[in-house]
């Protein structure tokens, strides 16, 4: 499992790891490794939200439809072969149904000559997976996903087949089947499996991304994601390794110990004797990188000083081609990267860009002072298009889309971008060389989100960076932080903050430890998966003990309390077994009070084969809503089980309505 903070960076990487899986579908299909390799495909499944892949069949079907009628994207998220670089269209995808009648989706390459065509030995097309439905059909050897995902856990009961928890086969060695699928479903020439064993590597890219609230929900699901992968042998217990990579973090074995409950952490590459030299890089003295530039101006509007400081840097580029210099030399300032902390400020620059800055540019040069030599010396007219935003606001596919824009030099055939609008999303998995200039509003809130934005830009030497922060002297931070300037930037990384991770404090535990008690129940034992097993009292109980180890391990191994001593830490980790089970006493008292009613409890709404009856998941907002079908408040048990569906909004939402009378205002 590969997994990844942000959906941007998840795709980027799923194009480069298809490469990779391609490579060895490539080698197993040969004769040479067919008999080492065996006959089961390498395959690589993305496994993210419905925002970025289809999370079922039929949606994907849709989404196609709509792709070929030109009334949406391309619901594919590789957008070239990754074999051999042919575009992917309409006429890739397919949706086939096999020998079993089951339905899958086929992405095929155009090139005759590319290996994953539909002409030679490869009939079931690249070995890429993006909807879920599919992706617990076939369980692909590596999984590409975000961690968000994972808060889907105890609301879906096919999640466990990621974790081996299998209970048929179809003979011809096709599809697997788990016991949330629908009986009626499995073909009856299946053989029964004993499942299979669960992930043994886990791979979590941007580890520096997981701090605070995400870094703290991500914790506390990390209980239940180890458990399911661990398996014993010969009375062993066999965890899953953890490789994460990171960058710009400090105390990073507290963070891992937090997250994952882990007191040994090896780092690599080790320190050496030169701190710019490492097994797999070092530092090109003779090369040029970035230089920042600090701007604060007393007496002036933040829109004021980010106004003039646009208008400068988009026509200090224009001047620069005006007085000849070369397309290499002038390309990588054409486009301007604007950094903002909020998506309230990028909005107001926005706005700014599109009116005054857009009506300004051209007539710049007419700005100079009565008497002055023409033209002028550091700016030059220039006419500007729409600016394009990075945003978590945007779709997958207009991401993807205005990445390959922000990649094209100036000048050409295609309009490149002048100016790109960025969130905290540019910070990472944007690797665009020919970006030389960024302009920061206002000082980030942490040095590590800081050296990570900044560096987006002169990642190439022929384009030395040129960062220039633009402080809003009226907040005190950005005041000190320019007062500063100079001692602050020439000790970066001395001012890297520590992350936190707390997933075992008490509003941690009120949003999502009822989430990992499910996930548990439903997951550990396959008997308790379907969805009417969350009535089953006697399996709950079998599972009780295994699940209060579990969460007693984890709360013991945190470092915040294991410093005060073990026996701190082992009176706090009693202290959060008790709440869990708190919880699991109270979904046996549901169970009892349901029976004694004839009323069926199920899991969650997106169970397949839910009746009706009570749900036993709701979310933060439902637990204070009457139930919907029989209309009645709910009991105070039932409020315990609120669960998140995303690991980012941990918050409840609301809806703001704004009511009009009919003919008048608001």
């Amino acid at each position: 499992i590969l997994r990844y903070t942000l959906r941007l960076l998840t795709l980027d990487q799923l194009e480069r790891a298809s490469t990779l899986i391609c490579a060895l579908e490539t080698m197993r299909s040969g004769e040479r490794y067919r008999a080492l390799l065996g006959d089961r495909r390498f395959e690589i499944g993305l496994w993210v939200g419905a925002s970025a892949s289809a999370n079922k069949i039929s949606h994907f079907k849709e989404q196609l439809n709509a792709y070929r009628a030109d009334a949406g994207g391309n619901p594919c998220p590789l957008q070239l072969c990754p074999w051999c670089g042919e575009a992917l269209t309409a006429k890739s995808l397919t949706v086939e149904t096999i020998a079993s009648g089951v339905e899958r989706v086929i992405v095929r390459c155009h090139d005759a000559a590319c290996d994953f065509s539909k002409d030679p030995h490869s009939a079931a097309g690249l070995p890429i997976q993006f909807v879920d439905e599919q992706i617990y059909r076939d369980l692909p050897a590596f999984i590409v996903a975000t961690v968000d995902k994972f808060a889907m856990l105890p609301w879906r009961g096919e999640t466990g087949m990621l974790f081996g928890r299998v209970t048929h086969r179809e003979r011809d060695g096709g599809s697997y089947h788990g016991p949330a699928t629908p009986s009626s479903s499995i073909p009856r020439s299946a053989e029964v499996i004993g499942g299979l064993l669960p992930p043994e590597l886990i791979v979590q890219d941007e580890l520096h991304l997981i701090s605070g609230p995400l870094g703290t929900m991500v914790g506390l699901f990390e209980t239940a994601v180890e458990e399911l992968c661990t398996h014993e042998i010969d009375g062993k217990r066999v965890r899953p390794k953890i490789v994460a990579a990171t960058a710009t973090v400090r105390r990073a074995e507290r963070q891992v110990q937090a997250l994952y409950g882990r007191r040994d952490t090896n780092l690599f590459p080790p320190q050496g004797l030169d701190p710019f030299e490492t097994w797999f890089s070092q530092v090109e003295h003779d090369k040029p990188g970035r230089i920042y530039l600090g701007v604060g101006a007393g007496g002036r509007a933040m829109k004021r000083v980010l106004l003039q400081v646009y208008l400068a840097v988009l026509g200090a580029a224009q001047r620069a081609e005006k007085d000849g210099a070369s397309a290499e030399v002038s390309d990588g300032y054409f486009t301007l990267v604007g950094y903002f902390n909020s998506l309230r400020e990028l909005g107001g620059m926005r706005r700014l860009v599109e009116d005054d800055i857009s009506t300004r540019a051209p007539k710049q040069e007419e700005g100079l002072p009565l008497g002055a030599q023409k033209p002028h010396r550091w700016v030059a007219n220039r006419s500007i298009g729409f600016p394009q935003e990075l945003t978590s606001r945007e779709k997958t596919a207009d991401i993807v889309r205005i990445k390959d824009r922000a990649a094209l030099a100036h000048g050409g055939e295609a309009k490149a971008l002048d100016v790109l609008l960025a969130s905290n999303m540019i910070s990472v998995g944007v690797d665009i060389s020919r970006l030389g200039v960024m302009v920061v509003a206002g000082q980030p809130k942490t040095t590590a989100e800081y050296i990570q934005a900044s560096s987006r830009v002169g990642r190439s030497p022929k384009w030395p960076g040129l960062v220039i922060t633009a402080y809003n002297v009226y907040r005190p931070r950005d005041r000190s932080h320019y007062e500063h300037f100079v001692a602050y930037h020439e000790s970066f990384y001395r001012h890297v903050e520590a992350t936190s991770v707390t997933p075992f404090s008490a509003p941690a535990i009120d949003r999502g430890l009822a989430a990992v008690i499910v996930t548990l129940a439903r997951l550990l034992e396959v008997e308790m998966t379907p969805s009417g097993e969350a009535m089953n009292d006697a399996g709950l109980q079998a599972v009780t003990a295994r699940i209060l180890e579990a969460v007693h391990r984890k709360a013991a191994n945190q470092p915040a309390i294991g410093d005060e001593g073990e026996a701190a830490s082992d009176a706090f980790a009693s202290s959060v077994q008790d709440r869990a089970e708190g919880l699991i006493n109270g979904w046996l008292g549901l169970i009892r009070a349901f029976r004694d009613t004839n009323t069926n409890l199920h899991y969650s709404p997106y169970d397949v084969q839910r009746g009706r009856g009570r749900q036993l998941l709701r979310t933060a907002l439902e637990v204070q809503r009457p139930d919907p079908e029989s209309r009645s408040m709910l009991s105070e048990d039932e409020k315990r089980f609120s669960a998140p569906t995303s690991m980012r909004d941990v918050e409840p939402s609301v809806h703001v309505w704004r009511r009009f009378k009919l003919g008048g205002n608001a």
